[in-house]
């Protein structure tokens, strides 16, 4: 599930738009990254996708069918969602494909 991050509700709190079903890999590891600003953080996991996604936007290891819609509307109400910190798109040798990772 991805949560994209819409804007700022004027409280200094993201609003984000509706949840949908994403293809990826979630692979569950603890490992060190930077951040934008060359801060070291720990993410909780990583997720390949053939999308890009914003930093900010949420991901849950789910399906819609998991949530009620209240939790659809506001992924910070589900237990497991994560906020990602870092997003990478790197193109192959060939420059036509891109290998897209999500640092939660």
């Amino acid at each position: 599930m991805y949560w994209e991050p819409t804007g700022s509700d004027g409280y200094g709190h993201n609003t984000y738009a509706n949840a949908k079903e994403i293809k990826c890999r979630w692979v569950s590891e603890t490992e060190l990254i930077r951040d934008n600003q060359g801060k070291e953080i720990a993410s909780n996991a990583s997720v390949l996708t053939l999308i890009d996604l914003k930093e900010d936007g949420v991901l849950y290891q789910g399906t819609l069918n998991d949530l009620d819609s209240s939790q659809q509307d506001d992924p910070k109400t589900v237990q497991g969602a994560y906020t990602i910190v870092r997003f990478t798109k790197v193109p192959d040798i060939s420059g036509k494909n891109y290998k897209r990772k999500a640092f939660l």
